[in-house]
C-alpha cells in the first residue's frame, strides 16, 4: 500500500470523523451553523474520496472508508458522547478491523 494513499485516506477519515461528530452535536445543540459545518465537511471528505478512488479503485477505497469510518466514530461516540456498544456490536467491530487490514495489507499481491 503506498503512503500517499495512506495519507490522503487519514485526511479522509479526519474529515468525516470532524462531519459526524459535528452532526452529533446538531442533535443535541440545533444549531444551524454546526449543521452547516457538518454538511460542509461531508462535502470536502467525499471529494477527497474521489481522488482516494482514482489511486487505489472504488471498491478498495470505499470499504477501507467505511471500516475505518465504524471504527474511529465508535472510539469518538464513546469518548465524547458516553454511548456504549453491546458486546456482539464490538465483535462486528473487531472483525471490521481484520477486515482492513486484510484489504490494505493483502497476503498474496496480484
Amino acid at each position: 500500500m503506498r503512503i500517499e494513499f495512506l495519507l490522503w485516506l487519514a485526511g479522509a477519515m479526519a474529515t468525516f470523523l470532524g462531519a459526524a461528530t459535528a452532526s452529533r452535536t446538531y442533535i443535541a445543540t440545533n444549531s444551524i451553523l454546526v449543521l452547516i459545518l457538518s454538511l460542509a465537511l461531508y462535502c470536502v471528505g467525499n471529494l477527497i474520496m474521489v481522488r482516494l478512488m482514482r489511486e487505489g479503485g472504488m471498491g478498495l477505497a470505499i470499504s477501507v472508508s467505511a471500516v475505518a469510518q465504524l471504527l474511529l466514530i465508535n472510539v469518538i461516540a464513546y469518548f465524547v458522547f458516553d454511548e456504549r456498544l453491546a458486546p456482539s456490536q464490538m465483535l462486528g467491530a473487531g472483525l471490521g478491523l481484520v477486515a482492513m487490514m486484510l484489504l490494505l495489507f493483502p497476503i498474496g499481491e496480484r
